[in-house]
């Protein structure tokens, strides 16, 4: 499989990530995002008509969709990585790879206005990136009161992967991950996962320094 990879991009890392924790090897074709633009080139157009990045081959196929590529790799490779076969575990999984769309659209574009001075209006983006997290903060929560730690399962799926990227990254766009414990511990369960690799701006566990103990008391 040949991914079409930019290595600050989060989409694509989430892509390289699953592909890591399925042991599936993926060919990588560097593509000059930023300041390039090379995604918006004849070459690229042709494969993904929308100018965007990830894109993963394999054979005939075209993926465009970073969502599909994760469900394709682990069909393919790790179905474990899909849930069981329950019709409300398959619909927990569906929402929140279809909620992994919001993060981009809100925390990920704050991240591009802040580093790459992309146009957009960022009090807006960072209101709505604030929203999703205290969403999914919930959703943490509630699944911690079933017992599990991630977002749809006792397990990790390819919605926690869909989903971890761009919530570690907040920060790089001005929103903190501080008010959100549920989150944090979430983010640090995927971080711990053999076969995890790293992108930058989001490490390997070793280097996190833990979380800290409430006090006696504390909530």
């Amino acid at each position: 499989m040949k991914l079409y990879d930019y290595v600050l991009s989060p989409s694509c890392y989430k892509v390289r990530l699953m592909a890591a924790l399925a042991g599936v090897k993926l060919s990588i074709r560097p593509v000059d995002f930023h300041p390039g633009a090379e995604h918006r080139g004849p070459e690229l157009m042709a494969l993904n008509p929308a100018g965007s990045i990830p894109i993963l081959e394999d054979g005939d196929l075209v993926l465009t969709e970073s969502s599909a590529m994760l469900v394709y790799l682990a069909t393919k490779a790790a179905p474990q990585w899909l849930g069981n076969d329950t019709a409300v575990q398959a619909a927990r999984v569906q929402q929140w790879l279809s909620f992994s769309h919001r993060l981009t659209a809100s925390l990920g574009a704050a991240r591009l206005h802040e580093m790459l001075l992309r146009p957009g209006n960022i009090d807006a983006l960072k209101g709505q990136g604030t929203a999703a997290l205290r969403e999914l903060e919930a959703g943490l929560v509630e699944q911690s009161i079933r017992g599990q730690r991630f977002l749809a399962s006792d397990r990790p799926t390819v919605a926690d992967i869909a989903c971890f990227p761009y919530v570690a990254l907040a920060p790089d766009g001005g929103v903190s991950l501080d008010p959100y414990p549920k989150i944090r511990l979430w983010s640090r369960a995927i971080r711990g996962l053999d076969g995890f690799i790293e992108m930058p701006g989001i490490h390997r566990l070793h280097e996190l320094k833990p979380e800290p103990v409430p006090e006696v008391g504390e909530a």
